[in-house]
This record gives structure tokens, sequence and C-alpha cells, in this order.
């Protein structure tokens, strides 16, 4: 970067001489320190080192005091923006589903109070059915816009506005996954669809659980909310789901990363040793006879009681496949059969004019059209065929049977 940006770094590893680059230590030359006290002259104190978990590049943590070190960004405020209001309106506008309508017109005062804070304006268009957000003389945030933007594209795919209004917190991202196009049939994507959710939405908890994010699955997208890296492993999820890939064994190699994750020695080792590999499995000549044999077994068993003209039962053996006949052995080919010529030839067809061919072509059509129609009137007319009524027994007929029985 270059000097005159909010986070310096140095260009080369060279700059720093007083460092030890191949063990990542901080160290402590003349010209480390002069190079902090120059970026605190210059205002370049919004990047602070915390105490954490995640380990900083030597060639940039040269001024700090430890080498375990992170940066924490403090939010952005009014103070931070030094150009004053801005010289141009933004705005972006979503449209929402209409059964949206009624619950976004009773919450749209909770809307209005969570964007009024950060100077951003947004209108509600019934007409239209779209929701609208637009920068103000107020606004002093350059990117609260985008999350603005986000919190719309949310509550129109049907995110409640509790949660939606996390998305303005600068640590929260959001991704609106489309599944709709990614299958064609119709009941294999609700198939698949569910899977996501899985057995009373145990599948979408697991996920969320791992992965630390929001989850909603409405319609033809699924909503994320989270953190950014997160994000990726929900969207690899949902894609994989949609591609025919069970979403457990993702689930199941996130649970394994977090367990590894747990132990430092692993830190610096290749995890691919402990990761499960699935791989689709292709079946056997002699696994697919199996198969074929189990099959033709199911089938035996469903003849079995195949009722005949008389109406007993005959029996089938279950066990023996029905067996084909056997084909005489002749050393001669198959005749050869007869060409369309030579069928028109036999039939005196290819004698006739061309317009007697059309007039014989017309007139098969019109017999085909009169046989088909037919039959059309006659399924028409087995829905008007009045169905058998059944006799009811008088009070005195059944006096009668039940003194009979007695």
């Amino acid at each position: 970067m270059v000097e005159g940006s909010k986070f310096y770094a140095p260009t080369t590893l060279t700059d720093y001489p007083g460092q030890d680059v191949r063990r990542g230590s901080c160290g402590s030359g003349y010209k480390q320190k002069q190079e902090a006290s120059k970026r605190k002259a210059l205002g370049y104190g919004r990047y602070r080192p915390v105490s954490g978990t995640t380990q900083c590049p030597s060639f940039i943590c040269a001024h700090f005091q430890c080498f375990n070190t992170s940066w924490k960004v403090d939010a952005f405020t009014n103070d931070d923006n030094k150009a004053g209001p801005f010289t141009e309106e933004s705005s972006f506008a979503t449209l929402f589903p209409k059964y949206r309508e009624k619950y976004l017109r009773e919450v749209w005062g909770a809307v209005t109070r969570a964007l009024e804070p950060h100077g951003v304006a947004c209108t509600l268009d019934l007409i239209h059915g779209s929701m609208s957000v637009r920068t103000t003389r107020k606004t002093y945030d350059p990117y609260i816009i985008l999350k603005a933007r986000d919190m719309i594209k949310l509550l129109a795919r049907g995110v409640a506005i509790g949660q939606a209004v996390k998305i303005l917190d600068d640590a929260v991202a959001c991704d609106i996954i489309k599944i709709g196009n990614i299958v064609r049939n119709k009941e294999r994507f609700v198939k698949r669809r569910q899977r996501i959710i899985g057995p009373d939405g145990s599948t979408l908890k697991a996920i969320e659980l791992l992965t630390g994010c929001y989850v909603l699955v409405q319609g033809n997208t699924v909503s994320a909310m989270g953190p950014y890296k997160s994000l990726k492993e929900v969207r690899r999820i949902v894609l994989d789901c949609m591609k025919n890939i069970h979403p457990i064994y993702r689930i199941k190699e996130l649970m394994i990363r977090r367990e590894l994750a747990k132990d430092p020695k692993l830190a610096t080792e290749s995890w691919d040793r402990f990761l499960p590999k699935f791989r689709r499995r292709h079946l056997t000549s002699a696994e697919k006879s199996a198969k074929k044999r189990e099959t033709i077994t199911a089938k035996a068993e469903a003849r079995k009681a195949v009722v005949d003209a008389n109406g007993d039962k005959m029996e089938v053996d279950a066990t023996e496949p029905p067996k084909k006949k056997k084909k005489v052995y002749t050393p001669f080919p198959p005749p050869q059969l007869p060409r369309k010529v030579d069928l028109q030839l036999e039939s005196g067809e290819y004698f006739l004019k061309a317009s007697e061919k059309e007039a014989k072509e017309v007139a098969r059509r019109k017999q085909q059209q009169a046989e088909a129609s037919v039959q059309r009137q006659a399924q028409r007319a087995e829905a008007y065929v009045a169905p058998e009524e059944t006799k009811v027994a008088t009070v005195e007929e059944k006096r009668r049977k039940r003194k009979r029985e007695e």
C-alpha cells in the first residue's frame, strides 16, 4: 500500500533490518521505532494491535510489541468523515412478493428507526411493491448504504426484522443463494431443498451451529447471514446439496475441522489425512448381477398370486427367473427385408401419379382422424354412464333377515 493510506505496510522484507523474517518475530531496531512514530504523527492510529490467536505477518507487524497479534477495526463514526456530507445521492431499490406486504407494513416503523441513526432514508411503495433506501445529508458512513441495501433484500426474502437489522453490523455479511435454476425437475428440486432443512429442521440447525450463520430456506433462494468465511461454507453446502451431494458429508467434515482446530500441534500440519474422502462408488459386474437377481426375485414374488381365468391361483417359483427360449442355430443369414420401393411396387402405389398419391394420403389421414374421434367420444361418454344402483334393503327385510339368523 502507499504511505498515504489508512494502513501502511512496507513494500519489501528488508525495510526493517532488526527483524528475523524466517521466524516471524518482531525486531526492535531503530528504523522500526522511527516508522511507528511516523505513523502516529500522520494519524494512522485507527488500526491497533490487540491480543488474539491470528498469526501476524512479520513484514507488517514490525512496530508491534508481540508476535501473536491481530487488528481490531473501530466503528466508523461521524468524526472519521473528514470530507463532510456526500456530494451525490446513492439509492437502491428491491421488489418484494405480495405475501410479504402485510408484514412489511407492520414492521416498517422498526426499519425506519434502525436506519435513522445512520442517516439513511427508506421508502415502502405498496403500489409498485418495492422498497428503497437512499443516502441523505446526515449520512456519514459511505458503506452503510450497501448494508441498508442488503437489509431490504433480506426482508424481501422472508427474514424477520429482528434478524435483518443485524446486517448493519460491520462484522456480519449476507449471501442470497439462488437455487431455482439448478434442478429442472420440480419434484427433485423440492426433495433436495428439503434435504437442506432435514427432519424437523435438524440439518439446518447443524449447519447454523457449525458455521455460526443464520440460514433461511425460502422458495427459490437460501438466505444466509454471518461472517464472510462461514458464508462460503454455507454456499458450498447448499449448492452441493442441490447437485445431489447430501449435506451430512459437509457437516461431518466441518465437525472434524472444528476438533482439529483445538489441537495446537496440528496448526502447521496438513489436515488432509484426517478429513473423509467421499467418492461415488461404481458397482462391479458381480454387484450389478446380484442387484438384477434381486429385482427379478421381487417381480417373481409379485407374480406368485396370479389369478387365472377359472379363478385358481397359479403357483410360480420365486427363485427361478423366467427362462428365455433358446434360438435354433442356422448357418444362413436372415432374409433381407423389402425396401420401401419394393413395397410400393407390390401394392401398385409406385405407378400412381403425384395427385393420386396425395389424394390417397389425405384419405388415409381422414380415416385415422375419424377413428381417433370415435375413440375420444367413447371415452367422454364413459363419464356419463350411470353406475349400477344397489338395492337398499327395507326395514321389514332387515327384520326378517335378523329373525332368520337368530
